[in-house]
């Protein structure tokens, strides 16, 4: 048996270092063999995570059914004297694409970061029909010699640019368009590989907590792009209503638990402030 002055050190995950030598050292009359499959055995439980098989994707899981909606989130970061005229030609091209019912997809929302990465322009496209409508929109949107030449002029513009393939979570909001003004908060969790089903799981109670001003939007996570991210979408009438309404879910029983619980799933956080462009269904 284990003295127990060295059970209560291995107990502790602060204190086996120090204690694990004596413990395997105070083993007598067992062989070498022994004592290095019981060596191994104590390391692999304290770092290997055990997980229960599955048989269904995370994704579907995690959606509404098998024909969700498909996301597309635009970053792209414009060179700084040119942000007036991006945002003109934006607001003069995306909008035919949104209501032409030749293609099927729809602008969510278009804007411009206020806090954040500064002189960057954040696009969301929804396409229902999932990747078959998005494969029809860029084959059509190639024989279109008008959004050509707005991609040609757009790309003198920028500095860089980046996308991701969105699916949307089940128990979120479907975004849909909403009268202003208003700000938004676009919260971006990079999350650690195989958290997914956790961070899904609190979230789908947590987002009880967050509906009392309307202040959610959308939930989506990510396909293509940058994997394991989650970006969470929020609406506030201004700063001042931000902080009192982040402030007020605090005050509900079981909020400080999700936080707790959630927190170290996550490997990087990062929060962006956004005014909608002229454009935008979201306003």
């Amino acid at each position: 048996d284990f003295p127990k002055a060295e059970l209560r050190g291995l107990m502790s995950p602060f204190t086996y270092v120090l204690t694990l030598p004596s413990v395997f050292f105070s083993f007598r009359g067992l062989s070498a063999s022994n004592h290095r499959n019981r060596e191994d055995s104590w390391f692999k439980s304290l770092f290997v995570r055990k997980v229960d098989p599955r048989k269904d994707a995370h994704s579907h899981l995690l959606t509404k059914n098998e024909e969700s909606n498909l996301y597309k989130i635009q970053f792209h970061n414009v060179k700084p004297e040119c942000l007036d005229a991006y945002n003109q030609l934006c607001e003069e091209t995306l909008p035919s694409i949104h209501n032409d019912k030749y293609y099927p997809c729809e602008l969510v929302g278009t804007w411009n970061t206020w806090y954040g990465e500064q002189d960057q322009a954040v696009h969301m496209w929804r396409y229902r029909g999932g990747y078959p409508a998005l494969t029809e929109v860029m084959s059509k949107l190639r024989q279109n010699k008008e959004f050509m030449k707005y991609r040609e002029e757009r790309g003198k513009m920028l500095l860089s640019r980046r996308n991701q393939l969105l699916l949307e979570f089940s128990f979120w909001n479907e975004p849909i368009p909403r009268k202003g003004p208003n700000i938004y908060e676009l919260r971006s969790y990079q999350l650690r590989p195989g958290t997914m089903i956790e961070w899904g799981n609190y979230w789908a109670r947590a987002i009880g907590y967050r509906q009392h001003n309307s202040e959610a939007v959308g939930g989506f996570f990510s396909q293509i792009g940058n994997l394991y991210m989650v970006h969470h979408l929020w609406a506030y009438k201004d700063l001042e209503a931000r902080e009192a309404t982040r402030n007020a879910a605090w005050q509900h029983e079981g909020w400080d638990e999700v936080v707790y619980y959630t927190v170290p799933l996550i490997q990087h956080m990062d929060s962006r402030i956004m005014i909608p462009m002229k454009a935008s269904p979201l306003q």
